[in-house]
């Protein structure tokens, strides 16, 4: 997911979309942890993902 298209998101969406993939990313350390994760990349994936989206919040935070 590209950072432009995250900053044309609501605040409502990107919300959304964050408890999304920290619903993903628990589910795939849990599939880690029990050895059934095929593609490892996925996980980073993921977490860059969250951050990107943080960075967004922090940064439309700052500006009010």
């Amino acid at each position: 997911m590209k950072a432009s298209e995250l900053r044309q998101k609501s605040d409502v969406e990107l919300s959304k979309e964050l408890l999304g993939l920290r619903k993903a990313q628990f589910s795939l350390r849990m599939q880690l942890a029990t050895q059934q994760l095929n593609n490892s990349s996925q996980l980073g994936k993921v977490r860059k993902d969250v951050a990107r989206i943080k960075t967004i919040q922090c940064e439309r935070a700052a500006k009010k």
